[in-house]
This record gives structure tokens, sequence and C-alpha cells, in this order.
């Protein structure tokens, strides 16, 4: 087979950029020769993430469009059409075997193009419930590949495979990095520590719901690693110093994820569909707290999904501040609920998807 070039299109947040760069990494890690170029939207995350994992990306100038009222949405159609007409261009002059679609604004675009050139898409859908994006450009493409049951409510069935989403690498086996993550957080090895997730932007009712309740953790033998999100960092490092103590570890963000979910005795998280499908694989008791400010209530689906089978427990966003530390203190203190969630948790995980999912595009390539 003569050396395969494929674009992997998507992107806005951690949760689309993380699978995709594993993705990438799968397929190259099959056929090494591979050429591989990533589209993404200017000015978001992907622009920064994918050239430091060592891939080339070009951006588009895509927007979502706004559910409210919004000046803003003025603008859409013209920034559509010339993202439209951008993308066209740089499936041309990359001349793609295939394309892969993960979600996000400028998987749109790029995917509509290939087709439009006769070229093969195929898609991966990380939600439970699939994304109007991946919903318009499922019936072209080639396979999609799903993370959830009963995804043929959206796509057709025959098209479906489910390999579950694709992780970092290393999280795969945290069980081993304990010690190195006790030294690294400067952490207390006799303390219990939970871990608190809000995504790679942070949450507010997370910070919110941590900030108000200092009073019931510091009455606790407890010690907390505290993802602030970049834009809360600074209100809550001040807010940790004046009513916290040595055991709480406020930070913007986690570069070492794999060694605070080493750390963590229970975890606290949003349930974007990436930390969904690494808390299944890390086997750590988690408290969920759904985002409600995502399109289609979709992240209280995936929590729901592992509720069901009594994998994880929920808090719902608007109870957080009330609810949310009381739970998870009551969960540190129950060994046994502990062990149930843990055991349950550890079948719903799928530590092969981005090999699984790389074969299958690499197969659409040789047929």
């Amino acid at each position: 087979m003569k050396s395969p070039r494929i674009i992997i299109s998507g992107g806005g947040t951690g949760g689309h950029i993380y699978p995709a760069i594993a993705i990438a990494n799968a397929i190259a890690e099959l056929e090494p020769s591979v050429e591989i170029l990533f589209v993404g939207a200017k000015g978001k995350m992907e622009m920064e993430k994918v050239p430091a994992a060592g891939y080339k990306i070009k951006g588009l100038e895509v927007v979502g469009f706004q559910r409210k009222l919004t000046l803003k949405n003025l603008a859409f159609p013209f920034k559509l059409i010339k993202s439209l007409l951008a993308a066209k261009q740089i499936v041309k002059d990359f001349n793609p075997d295939i394309s892969v679609g993960v979600g996000g604004y400028a998987s749109g675009p790029t995917l509509k193009m290939t087709e439009r050139l006769k070229i093969p898409t195929f898609l991966q859908e990380q939600n439970s419930y699939a994304g109007v994006t991946n919903k318009l450009l499922a019936k072209r493409a080639s396979k999609i590949c799903v993370a959830y049951d009963n995804m043929e409510r959206f796509f057709d069935k025959n098209k479906i495979i489910i390999t579950g989403n694709p992780v970092r690498k290393d999280i795969l086996d945290v069980s081993q990095k304990r010690e190195e993550a006790i030294h690294y957080f400067n952490l207390d090895s006799t303390k219990k520590t939970i871990l608190i997730i809000g995504g790679s932007l942070g949450a507010r009712t997370l910070n919110d719901s941590i900030k108000k309740n200092f009073d019931l953790i510091n009455k606790e033998n407890v010690q907390l690693i505290w993802q602030t999100g970049k834009i809360y960092d600074v209100e809550m490092q001040k807010e940790a110093k004046k009513n916290g103590n040595n055991s709480i570890h406020a930070m913007p963000f986690i570069s070492k994820m794999d060694l605070a979910y080493a750390a963590a005795d229970v975890v606290i998280s949003r349930a974007g569909a990436l930390s969904v499908s690494e808390l299944c694989l890390v086997k750590k008791p988690c408290i969920l707290v759904p985002s409600p400010n995502v399109s289609e209530d979709h992240q209280t689906k995936n929590a729901q999904s592992l509720v069901n089978k009594n994998a994880a427990l929920l808090v719902k966003d608007v109870e957080s501040i009330t609810n949310l530390v009381p739970t998870v203190l009551d969960l540190l203190n129950n060994e046994v609920l502990q062990a149930d969630l843990v055991k349950n948790i550890t079948l719903l995980g799928k530590p092969n998807a981005a090999i699984d999912i790389a074969k299958e595009v690499l197969s659409i390539i040789k047929k």
C-alpha cells in the first residue's frame, strides 16, 4: 500500500482534541509511513495542542451557531462560506485518501468538502447523544465509530462500530504510579485524596462547590488536587490560601493527568465523553456533575449511562453547591460503595479504542 494520506478534523475542546491525537498516534503506529494533516478552528485549543503532539494543522475561520439570539449569528453564514471554501482548498491541496471527523467546529466544513470531492469520510462520535455535525455528515460516511450502545437512534446501524473512545496511553495503567504521584503533587501519603476536574477550561459550578464548603473539607483528614481552569485560577488560588490549608492543591491545568488519577481515591468530574472514557480505564470511584451548558444536554446522558450500571454517582449541577462536597466525603468513608463502583466501572473500559479505530480507517483506504 502506498503511504496513506489522512485528514483528521475537529476540535474546540480537549474532549475532541485528545481523542483525535490518540487516533493519529495509533494510525502512525500501525502505518509508520502515513501522512496526517489536522484541520481545526483558528483560535481554538487544537492550534496549540496538535503541533505540540508533532502534527501539522491548518486552521479554518469557523464558529458555532449560537442557540440564543445574538449579533454573533449575523456573521455565521459569511464565516461558514469562507470556511467551506478554505476547507475545499485544503482538501484539494493535501489530496487525502480519507477524512476523519471527530466532532467540533472544523469537522463540518472539512468533511462536507471531502464528500463533494468524492473522497471517503469516517466519523468518530464520542458522546451517547450524537452531535448535530455528525448527524448531518453520517449519511455519506463510510463508517461511524461510537462509544455507547443504542446509537442506531442517530446512525445507520450497518455503519456503526462500537470501539469506545480513544484516550491518552499514559493513563492506561496508573495503579503503579501512586508513589510518583504523591511526590509530584507534594501530597501527604497518610491522607485520602480527592481529584476535581472540570474539563480543560474549568467549571464555575465545581469551583464554587469547593470554595463554599471549605469548612466541611477542613474538618476531614483529606487533601485536594483541584484543577480550577485558567480563567478561574487567580480567584480560586486566593480562596484556597485564605480558607484552606496545605491540603488544598489548586492549579489552572493538570498536565500530568496520569499522576493525578494515580493519586486520587475519589474523582469529581464533569461528564464529557473523554472524561467518562478515562474514568472507565483508571478504575476509580467517581462522582459526575454533568454540565448543563452543552448541546442536547449530552453530558447528563453520558453520566446516566454509567449511573444506570451502578458505575458512578451523579450530582446535578443545580444541586452541586449544596450536595457535592457532602456526597464526596460520604463516599470516601464508604469502602463498600467504592468497591462496587470500581468493579462496575472497570467492566465499561475499552483500552484498545484508538488502535481499533485506526484499523477501521486503514481498512477503508485499502478497499
